[in-house]
């Protein structure tokens, strides 16, 4: 089955973030062919940079509107059953079904077993075929020659490979397909991206720090995002300089070293928001009524305008729209003492905004306890990126900002 059919699966198309990416990158492709042949036909001058930029965006927001209605759709189609009914039988372990996540979604998608065939401790723990077993397979087999049995499912537990041979050995009499569902413990990993490196087919238990294709669509993202933020912003950017330079003496930009992508520092723009620029090994978070904080830097920090200058951070590759928050370096060297896992926050680029943030971590940190939680999300962030939870996080964090912060 190539790419192309696999996104038209069922489960895929109810998978929105899947989806997301499918369409964006056919999106990209469709556009830059439709640039070529306007610059090669010399009809580009015919089309504004606005016109052209609104029929980039407007398409993608389009088709991406369509596949979220699809996918919502299907869910609700499966959830209540709609799909044509297929029979099947089922060979399960005692137990194993109430359990099985897999034979949920199996009768979500219309497969309904006709019979159940439940195995007794007896029949399992044989050391061969006991009679009673054999008995059951026959009456299978008889089943499958009156009733139009589209599938056989087995349910049995992995770690009893001779057992599943063997009922695998009697079903071979019959034409019909026999599937083994994960059992409990297998499911679990199974639940992870799934896929092939070379001919082996493997499953990908820690995520590496996205493929080649994610970085790209993520770049683009960033790219065409920051770009279109700081031009609507560009009024409020210009005001918000003035205010800072008329409020207190100092620099409009406050910068501070922070550990990027794989460890490495940047430096991170922000408004000034304090009559302090403290960038060194010792570093005191704020609090709250910090003294340290000007008048006009407690409304930027409260509102999160002081952040706004870090679109020019993504613009020059150093972040991303979204990712973990960067801590200053003294921090960072800090936590990585005192919380498991804190490095892997590495993994992929620091963001303005985080899955962290729009979960409650936003701001200091009082505790070792809050950290671990809000390495936890980011964490979590990491092994479950997608297109579409970065537009999640986007909208999210725009909804917040009117809402009371923690961040002072």
């Amino acid at each position: 089955m190539t790419s192309t059919e696999q996104n038209y699966r069922p489960t895929h198309l109810i998978n929105f973030g899947r989806q997301a990416r499918y369409v964006t990158l056919n999106w990209l492709f469709i556009f830059s062919v439709l640039t070529a042949v306007a610059f090669t036909l010399k009809i580009a001058e015919s089309f504004s940079r606005g016109s052209t930029l609104s029929f980039l965006l407007l398409g993608w927001a389009g088709l991406l509107a369509y596949r979220f209605c699809l996918s919502r759709y299907l869910k609700q189609a499966l959830a209540a059953g709609a799909f044509a009914e297929q029979k099947i039988i089922l060979i399960s372990e005692r137990g194993q079904q109430s359990t099985s996540r897999a034979l949920n979604e199996l009768r979500q998608c219309g497969y309904r077993p006709l019979k159940t065939f439940e195995l007794t401790e007896a029949e399992v723990g044989a050391a061969g075929v006991n009679m009673s077993l054999n008995q059951k397979i026959h009456t299978i087999i008889s089943l499958s020659q009156t009733e139009s049995i589209g599938h056989i499912f087995l349910l049995l537990k992995w770690e009893r490979p001779q057992l599943i041979n063997n009922v695998v050995r009697l079903l071979s009499v019959t034409p019909i397909p026999v599937h083994l569902l994960p059992d409990e413990n297998v499911a679990t990993y199974l639940s992870a991206r799934t896929g092939h490196i070379g001919t082996t087919f493997t499953v990908e238990l820690q995520r590496a720090p996205l493929s080649n294709t994610e970085q790209w669509l993520k770049r683009v993202f960033d790219v065409v995002a920051s770009l279109s933020l700081l031009v609507m912003l560009s009024p409020l950017l210009v005001i918000t300089s003035v205010l800072v330079k008329l409020d207190s003496a100092g620099p409009v930009l406050f910068r501070q070293k922070r550990n990027g992508f794989n460890g490495r520092v940047f430096a991170i723009y922000k408004f000034r928001s304090m009559r302090v620029l403290e960038d060194g090994e010792r570093i005191k978070q704020a609090t709250r009524d910090d003294p340290r904080v000007t008048r006009l830097g407690r409304w930027l920090r409260r509102t999160s305008i002081d952040e706004l200058p870090q679109l020019l951070n993504v613009l020059r590759g150093d972040m991303s729209l979204v990712g973990p928050r960067p801590h200053a370096i003294s921090h960072n060297n800090e936590y990585q003492t005192v919380v498991s896992n804190y490095a892997f926050r590495h993994h992929v680029k620091p963001g303005i905004t985080g899955w962290a943030q729009v979960n409650g971590f936003r701001g200091e940190m009082q505790t070792v306890d809050m950290m671990e939680r809000r390495v936890e999300y980011d964490l979590w962030y990491i092994n479950h990126w997608s297109l579409w939870l970065d537009l999640r996080i986007v909208f999210k964090t725009v909804l917040m900002a009117a809402r009371r912060p923690t961040a002072y």
